[in-house]
């Protein structure tokens, strides 16, 4: 019974590690089995465990050849000692035989799906990838289904059943046939003709229409190959120009329905945004600047601009004959637009191009734009004229239109204008990213061609140049063998490779046709060109139109790839002038020349404003002492020392009356007023030079000193303040009442100090001459030269004279310069009288001078008679009523220098200083040349680097939008 019981117990076991271990498909030896089931004989169970094993077995090496699954690990079940019942379970392995033909199935379909993947992405790896050549089919190809309404075209055409009525019934044909037949006699001789003109006749012409048929099969087909083309042409150009209509009315209304057409109007704008501010930024066009336009190069006079006017189809250029018209670089942006418009970049003029009186407008002001733009010497110029052409129907791009290509500098170039062309193309050209439309005259002998190797040094494996041939109607007419064309369209002939080759007609040659007349007649050259008849030139080569087409989606496709990496590089860009920027400027803000402008703008105005918060003490105190300085020659040479020489009080006064009226009336006012603008001038100069510790920025030092020196250019002293200062001085210097001591002492001290300070520079002048005394010989060890000898000599001789006569007139008589002479020879000194006279000048000023001030101390206590008149007194002072007079009058001018100064002049000082820095802050070219420095210059980089990267990266999200 535990025999029985145990051998159950591992028959169960031994059937279990057989049905996990069958899918290695490796017989399980008896030393695999488990330890107890050695012993024990496994007859009963046998058959049913074999077929068991060969069932599983099956099943699950299929399973197992698809999924590839592991193996599980077997886990020993535990040996169960208690009895355990025979039972057959049927239904149970019933259910497991079908739920193990379900997973058969499962594997089947999921091998067979993972072949045939595989197999399809193998067929799919073989295609060729067409879709670099996507840009030759034009973009409205792909979007007639948006503008022509296909089902009502379906719904139009006639049913199939209505088309079967106009065929002929076959079925009749085939019964007059048979009967006609049937009417000639099979045996007669009619029917053996019959049967021979049908085995002999029907050969030949059969043989004779396949003759024909070979030879001109080819030309037939081409023939109506052509013809298709151009039909479908002609029907493209109507509904292209419906179509053209439709855009210009909804364009002109509201934003309802229109948003796809005002994104791809916007992207444009955009980007020629950035194109503008690059420009200005890099003027050099060095290697930062890789974005995407259309360089149009080409030789002189090959059609560059004729090809470029029919792009935007209008007549905007400068026109000549033979004559170069392009002098310097012109960047045209094209987009679509109601109206068809151009409009310069720095102007809001728009010019409506469908009017020949606004086309000639713009053609003279891009002459004129360009003739401004060429410095002195030079023939052309680098610097870019920016132009938006805007109207319905265009494609949009940027094209920059260059200077033509010439062999040969003319009388009236500059020297160096051959080579300065050459670097403007290739500081274009050489943009890895630049579109090159190689313009070729199809009218002159390719050899003659100078743009086509420029273009192949640039641009060797042409993935980037589009050919294009122009003047196509006149190398037909002129060229002996078409074929030549041919092998250009073809890139056979020239030396360099192109993306595409086109063949365009610009016009007869007349400057006054019209862009529609040139359509016309390109459109019906081309119709009867034996070029398109004989397969020369295909149809999507010719026309225009289909440049126009084919660049702006070569544009469009060069923008998509590498605008993004663009937007990288300027990122990096921005990144490093900040870090260099905080590392060299860590405590001052980012402004550029603009915000600089303002704060030194601003700081000008407070300190012309300060001019009125000067205190009036100050101003007449400077007014008084200037024009004190400028005047006090002429009155003590001209006025006091003439007077002085008279005989008595009444000729004095009368002298010094006349003296001052004539110099009240032609000198005084203007030197007062001369004075006035020079004290202005100096106190504005003070504030603006004026360091304010600290806050001191140095950079606007040469800001500052442009606009004073502007300003002071252009202020004018009012003419009509001369007038009424005259008035004023002439009645001040009229009155001779001093009313108390004090204006009296006050005028001796005038009086006292300027001459005493004439007294110095005569002493001074003496010393000059006359060279070192004795003290500064001895102890310095100095000498006299020998003209000092003579004249110390004459010195002493003439001091002996002046000591005999202490009276002396200011001028010697001749005998008295005769005996100074003779006394001087006599002592072995030669001397000419002029220096005798020189010498008595000086001499007499300062024996004269030393008198006066000697005189002023006697007239400290003469007020009192001057009270009386001088009256029974000895002691005259009418010298010193001169100087108070004077004194007085400088006072009163003064004041009213000072009053003119506030109330009038420092106004108009600030409106001219508005005025300056209006008008700076208009000139680029004065910022650039007022505000300089490397703190300046980095952060005008970083704002430009800033602003292209914002603009870029609004661009890229327009275009992604437009995806």
């Amino acid at each position: 019974m535990m025999l029985r019981v145990r051998a159950g117990t591992v028959c169960f076991v031994c059937h279990r590690f057989i049905n996990y271990s069958i899918g290695t498909r490796t017989r399980v030896p008896l030393k695999k089995l488990h330890l107890s089931s050695r012993t024990i004989s496994h007859q009963s169970n046998l058959k049913s465990t074999a077929a068991h094993k060969l069932l599983n077995g099956h099943s699950l090496r299929k399973y197992f050849s698809f999924s590839r699954l592991p193996l599980r690990p077997t886990k020993p079940l535990p040996v169960l000692y208690e009895y355990q019942p025979h039972r057959n379970f049927w239904v149970a392995r019933l259910a497991s035989r079908l739920l193990r033909l379900r997973y058969l199935i499962l594997g089947s379909a999921v091998g067979g799906g993972y072949t045939a993947k595989k197999t399809y992405d193998q067929w799919k790896e073989m295609v060729p990838d067409f879709s670099q050549y996507k840009w030759i089919v034009p973009d409205f190809i792909w979007e007639l289904d948006e503008h022509i309404d296909l089902e009502k075209i379906v719904k139009a055409l006639p049913d199939a059943e209505d088309m079967a009525k106009l065929l002929p019934d076959f079925e009749k044909i085939r019964e007059n046939f048979s009967f006609l037949r049937n009417l000639v006699p099979r045996d007669s001789a009619g029917d053996s003709a019959f049967r021979g003109s049908d085995g002999t006749g029907f050969e030949n012409v059969d043989k004779q229409y396949k003759k024909v048929s070979d030879k001109d099969k080819i030309d037939q087909l081409q023939q109506e190959l052509l013809q298709t083309q151009l039909k479908y042409q002609r029907m493209l150009e109507r509904l292209e120009k419906e179509n053209k209509e439709l855009r210009k009315v909804v364009l002109e209304k509201d934003d309802k329905g229109i948003h796809h057409r005002k994104v791809k109007k916007s992207l444009i704008d955009m980007y020629s945004e950035v194109l503008d501010i690059l420009s200005d930024y890099d003027s050099s066009y060095n290697t930062q600047d890789h974005l995407p336009r259309v360089v149009v190069v080409g030789d002189q006079s090959a059609g560059k601009t004729s090809v470029l006017e029919m792009i935007a189809q209008a007549r905007i250029f400068p026109r000549g004959s033979g004559e170069m018209m392009t002098r310097a670089p012109v960047k045209v942006t094209l987009s679509e637009g109601p109206h068809h418009v151009g409009i310069f970049k720095d102007s809001s003029r728009e010019f409506d191009l469908t009017k020949e009186a606004d086309l000639a407008a713009l053609r003279h002001e891009i002459e004129i734009r360009m003739r401004k733009s060429v410095k002195e010497g030079q023939t052309v110029s680098s610097e870019t004229i920016s132009l938006s052409v805007k109207g319905p129907g265009l494609q949009r791009m940027v094209l920059v239109d260059l200077p033509g290509v010439i062999s040969t500098v003319t009388s009236g170039m500059a020297a160096d204008t051959k080579e300065t062309i050459f670097n403007i193309s290739r500081a274009y050209m050489q943009n890895p990213n630049a579109i090159i439309l190689c313009i070729q005259d199809g009218s002159v002998d390719a050899e003659r061609s100078i743009v086509t190797d420029l273009v192949s040094q640039m641009d060797p494996q042409g993935k980037r140049t589009i050919f294009v041939l122009t003047k196509v109607d006149l190398a037909e007419k002129n060229l002996a063998s078409p074929s030549r064309i041919q092998q250009i369209i073809e890139g056979r002939l020239f030396p360099m490779k192109a993306l595409g080759y086109f063949a365009v007609v610009t016009g007869k040659g007349n400057v006054n046709e019209s862009i529609e007349s040139i359509k016309d007649y390109e459109e019906d050259f081309f119709q009867n060109s034996r070029l398109l008849k004989t397969g020369m030139l295909k149809a999507h080569q010719a026309t225009t139109k289909n440049l126009s087409l084919a660049v702006s989606d070569c544009f469009w496709k060069m923008v998509r790839e590498s605008v993004e990496q663009q937007a990288d590089a300027f990122k990096a860009t921005r990144f490093n002038l900040e870090t260099e920027w905080k590392n060299n400027f860590p405590r001052l803000r980012e402004l550029d020349r603009h915000e600089l402008f303002e704060k030194a703008k601003n700081e000008i105005l407070d300190e012309v404003i300060s001019l009125s918060q000067v205190t009036p003490k100050h101003w007449e105190e400077s007014l008084k002492k200037k024009l004190w300085e400028r005047v006090s020659t002429h009155v003590i040479e001209n006025i006091y020392l003439p007077a002085a020489q008279t005989a008595n009080s009444g000729t004095f006064n009368t002298t010094v009356d006349i003296k001052l009226k004539q110099w009240t009336d032609k000198q005084l006012p203007n030197k007062a007023v001369e004075v006035a603008w020079e004290t202005l001038q100096e106190e504005f100069s003070r504030f603006m030079t004026e360091q304010k510790g600290k806050d001191h920025d140095d950079i606007f030092d040469k800001l500052k000193e442009a606009v004073k020196e502007e300003s002071i250019k252009r202020h004018n002293w009012n003419a009509l303040a001369e007038d009424s200062l005259r008035v004023i001085q002439h009645n001040a210097l009229e009155d001779r009442s001093i009313s108390d001591k004090q204006q009296w002492d006050a005028a001796i001290q005038f009086m006292e100090e300027t001459l005493n300070t004439r007294l110095n520079d005569t002493l001074s002048v003496i010393r000059d001459m006359v060279g070192p005394d004795w003290k500064e010989r001895w102890m310095y060890w100095l000498n006299r030269t020998s003209e000092q000898h003579t004249r110390n000599e004459t010195k002493n001789e003439l001091e002996k004279l002046l000591k005999i006569n202490e009276d002396h007139t200011a001028y010697l008589a001749n005998d008295e310069v005769t005996t100074v002479r003779k006394n001087l020879e006599a002592r072995g000194v030669d001397v000419d009288p002029i220096l005798i006279k020189d010498t008595w000048h000086q001499i007499y000023r300062r024996h004269f001078l030393r008198t006066a001030v000697d005189h002023c101390n006697l007239c400290r206590r003469g007020f009192y008679y001057y009270q009386r008149h001088f009256v029974d007194s000895e002691l005259e002072c009418n010298d010193v009523v001169l100087f108070w007079r004077i004194q007085r009058m400088l006072a009163i001018t003064a004041n009213t220098l000072r009053q003119q100064l506030i109330n009038t002049e420092v106004r108009r000082l600030e409106k001219n200083v508005k005025e300056v820095l209006e008008d700076f802050a208009e000139s680029s070219e004065k910022k650039l040349q007022l505000l300089t420095g490397k703190r300046v210059q980095l952060a005008e980089d970083l704002k430009k680097v800033r602003e292209i990267q914002e603009k870029l990266e609004a661009f890229i999200a327009a275009l992604h939008q437009e995806k």
